[in-house]
């Protein structure tokens, strides 16, 4: 059985991976299976001070967090905001923790990602990354409709992220762009039907509220070009009225398009599939995604995976953003990030 550590006690700690964890052993206890999850609460750190939370025992320092636990049955949630990964990762490592669920993005741009790559080989860590989207029973059924090869060739993915976060954005500087908030679930979901590729057009703006100015936190979007011939086009609206998160996918033969949950709320997923000249098909179906990507991971720890090829599949996402970022900084004049290197994926 695992213990939990969570590093990061704001919204993505508090109120979504602690939630989901206590569902899962709640569903483990009712039904009688071994758990994977140790029947003790989890540790809770962060660096600011934090009410407390039902369910969660929170430490003063991460030392008196190891003094608590056995790092080799314990997983790490990374959870603070993307800006302090490296520094946070390496105080880590250096306590002895080797499992970590890494909250997404991996990074801000590429150079973080290299230094937590350098971390990963030096400490032996296991670096999974919290991707809902990937575990997705949509995307899942997606990926099965692209290999099957049913409605010919895969020619081109839209996806619209649209989220109202105005607030959030004006008190809460966690994200430097609208890149990095939305954008991580959808590119690594085009990487995974459409293989590798490199962006060829960026674009974003500052989020405006009467005279608040929140630099490049109003709308992303991004086009990105598949080696196999796929173009991919990506948006998000973090000052949307509405929720949206629609994915489609165009086919030499037909036509699927997607709508994945907004929130916790209601968390069904759509799916209609559309064929030339043959009868629609539309589904409704469950898709709790956090919950499938949090016990998956466990399960991964649990069974000794390295994680490797999950982790190049988000470096390979953070680099397209990190594209992203130099086009958009190129169009306004600005110095560019990574010098224009090329795309990798695995």
């Amino acid at each position: 059985m695992l213990h939990t550590l969570l590093v990061g006690l704001g919204r993505s700690g508090r109120e979504l991976h602690l939630p989901v964890l206590r569902r899962l052993r709640e569903e483990a206890a009712a039904t009688g299976a071994r758990s994977l999850f140790a029947p003790d609460d989890p540790l809770g750190y962060d660096i600011l001070p934090t009410a407390p939370v039902p369910g969660l025992l929170t430490v003063p320092s991460l030392a008196q967090a190891r003094a608590r636990l056995d790092p080799a049955v314990t997983v790490v949630h990374l959870c603070s905001p993307p800006t302090e990964r490296v520094e946070v990762l390496r105080e880590l490592a250096r306590l002895g923790f080797r499992s970590f669920l890494v909250e997404k993005p991996i990074g801000t741009d590429s150079a973080v990602v290299d230094a937590m790559r350098l971390l990963r080989h030096e400490y032996g860590l296991r670096l999974a990354v919290v991707a809902p989207w990937l575990h997705s029973t949509l995307t899942e059924r997606l990926e099965r409709l692209v290999r099957s090869g049913s409605l010919g060739r895969l020619r081109h993915i839209t996806v619209h992220q649209h989220k109202p976060r105005l607030r959030r954005s004006l008190s809460t500087p966690s994200h430097p762009t609208a890149f990095d908030v939305e954008l991580p679930h959808s590119v690594g979901v085009v990487l995974r039907l459409a293989g590798a590729g490199r962006v060829t057009t960026a674009s974003c703006t500052d989020a405006r509220v009467g005279g608040a100015v929140v630099p490049r936190m109003g709308t992303a979007g991004l086009t990105l070009e598949h080696t196999g011939g796929a173009v991919s086009r990506i948006s998000t609206d973090l000052a949307s009225p509405l929720r949206e998160r629609r994915i489609v996918l165009g086919f030499d033969a037909g036509t699927a398009v997607g709508h994945y949950p907004v929130s916790g709320e209601d968390s069904y997923a759509h799916l209609r599939v559309t064929p030339i000249g043959l009868p629609e098909q539309y589904e409704i179906f469950p898709d709790e995604a956090l919950d499938a990507c949090l016990l998956q991971t466990y399960r991964g720890f649990a069974e000794g995976a390295d994680f490797a090829a999950d982790f190049a599949l988000q470096a390979g996402v953070v680099e397209a953003l990190d594209q992203a970022k130099n086009h958009v900084a190129t169009d306004a004049g600005e110095t560019t990030h990574t010098g224009g290197r090329g795309l990798r994926v695995g």
